[in-house]
């Protein structure tokens, strides 16, 4: 005799499943290309002394700090360390700002700390409307900061108020959050080839990057 439940259980996991291959199916379609700019971005900056920041709440909290443990150890193959910080890991900066400015502060701050020209801010949400998140895109953009969002459907305020954003369109936070982790892994893949290629050729007269020209300085 078969269990209704498990049948019904089964179904679901199915229909998790398909979810999953049509919202991938429409990333790889739509952002594969602004990923590849982005690994090839930070392969310009993080070499020459710049600096990722990257914060989320909840799960893409834990993304967030997935991704900067993959910079500063290593995705799959060896290469030399990178700076890369997880701000909603700065348990004790997170807890006095929040007590004493508000947990809408908990990132803009750090971002204020941390932050230099030519870095890049990477915040990720499956909402986009995460307020602490806005703020701290603000005032990374404000402080000179490249800022990219990870968020969930369009339109959203985390990605009307970053320089660029990948959008995942999906019906389902779990879903949204599990694109995520592939936009994540194909980051380092894109970072790990554009950092072992070698600096990308500069034609006479251009400046140089941001963080050379603070590095030197």
């Amino acid at each position: 005799m078969t269990d209704p439940l498990a049948s019904s259980t089964l179904e679901a996991a199915h229909e998790h499943c398909q979810a999953l291959q049509d919202a991938l199916g429409r990333f790889r379609r739509r952002n594969l290309d602004r990923i590849a700019q982005w690994g090839g971005h930070l392969a310009a900056v993080l070499p020459v002394g710049g600096r990722l920041l990257a914060a989320g709440n909840g799960g893409s909290a834990a993304q967030a700090q997935h991704l900067t443990a993959e910079l500063v150890g290593r995705y799959q193959r060896e290469r030399p360390a990178f700076s890369a910080i997880s701000l909603h890991a700065e348990t004790s900066s997170v807890t006095a700002i929040g007590n004493d400015y508000g947990f809408d502060q908990v990132y803009a701050r750090q971002v204020a700390a941390h932050g230099r020209p030519g870095d890049v801010l990477m915040l990720l949400s499956t909402s986009g409307r995460s307020a602490n998140l806005i703020a701290a895109a603000v005032t990374a953009r404000q402080a000179g900061l490249r800022v990219w969002a990870l968020t969930g459907p369009r339109p959203n305020p985390l990605a009307e108020a970053a320089d660029e954003s990948c959008c995942v369109e999906a019906g389902s936070t779990a879903t949204v959050q599990e694109t995520h982790l592939v936009a994540v892994h194909l980051l380092c893949e894109y970072f790990d080839a554009a950092v072992e290629a070698g600096p990308p050729t500069r034609a006479a007269g251009a400046a140089a990057p941001v963080a050379a020209r603070r590095r030197m300085s």
